[in-house]
């Protein structure tokens, strides 16, 4: 891969993040009015239509195929979602941050067991450290409270598991199946997926709370560009540098959430926010780097 490739890559990767930090602010607008399952069937409904309209067309079956994309919507949306916002209401959203944020080393784990070429180098583990320092320094952001809680640590993990298998099965796939398609049936499934808890839960929507404009753009950003056009996008960045590398600019998530609570709810950003952020940043491009340092060594 030439560099202007790899460097789009990694912009597109970068965006990403960026907008995926950007959903939890939309996202705590919308759950004033709307429970955490209503909406994700929103945001996964507007993903389907816009990907829909993007390419209107269907394939036939292939029922082989089916369980796959069954268990992606699963992973990467219903369950890792749910998992989420059920352990916010059991734990400390610290604690969900950063377990969370540790969905990176579980995907490198996953890699460097079941693929033949994302194996585990010195500056991945290394980058990795580092960057998961810098995100526990931007969670607690000068405010140090962690309070464990068994069951909502545990979903936490479960949600950061969640999107570990979603990349693994991404990764097996991705060159199989038109990309636009790939992602509309991972919606579909994450719609069938969630649906079931929001009949259980019962609760009517409110649909009058969209009278306000905010609330309008909130789950269209949500929908159409969070779930819809990041999801497809992902897959630029996974196609070209992997797994591993593409999830650790997840790491940057707590991050770019801090400036924008910064900017629009009037957060404070403190000295150790700041610092955490420089080692984001130098993580990142540790375990970008293309070079396996212990390989280096060796060969000196």
């Amino acid at each position: 891969m030439d560099k202007k490739s790899k460097f789009g890559a990694h912009f597109t990767a970068l965006i990403t993040i960026m907008v995926w930090g950007s959903t939890f602010i939309a996202s705590r607008f919308m759950l004033d009015y709307f429970t955490p399952f209503q909406v994700m069937i929103m945001r996964f409904i507007l993903a389907y239509i816009v990907l829909l309209l993007i390419k209107p067309k269907f394939t036939k079956i292939i029922w082989k195929d089916e369980p796959v994309f069954f268990l992606m919507g699963l992973t990467g949306c219903s369950l890792y979602f749910i998992a989420e916002y059920k352990a916010l209401t059991m734990t400390s959203a610290s604690n969900v941050s950063i377990i969370v944020a540790s969905s990176p080393i579980l995907i490198a784990l996953l890699a460097h067991i079941f693929t033949k070429d994302e194996k585990l180098k010195v500056n991945t583990v290394a980058g990795f450290v580092i960057a998961f320092i810098g995100v526990a320094f931007v969670v607690f952001n000068g405010t140090f409270i962690l309070k464990f809680n068994p069951i909502g640590d545990l979903l936490a993990f479960l949600s950061a598991l969640s999107w570990a298998v979603y990349s693994l099965i991404l990764k097996k796939v991705i060159n199989r199946y038109d990309n636009i398609l790939l992602i509309r049936k991972v919606m579909f499934y994450g719609i069938i997926t969630t649906a079931p808890f929001l009949l259980i839960e019962g609760k009517p929507f409110d649909f009058t709370a969209f009278s306000d404009l905010k609330l309008v753009i909130s789950i269209l950003f949500l929908g159409v560009i969070g779930s819809g056009l990041c999801y497809l996008i992902w897959n630029i960045p996974v196609s070209k540098l992997g797994i591993t590398v593409t999830n650790s600019y997840i790491y940057a998530i707590p991050f770019v959430t801090m400036i924008l609570a910064a900017t629009l709810l009037k957060e404070k950003i403190t000295v150790l926010g700041i610092l955490g952020a420089v080692l984001i940043i130098l993580g990142v491009v540790i375990t970008s780097s293309p070079k396996n340092l212990l390989k280096t060594r060796k060969n000196k």
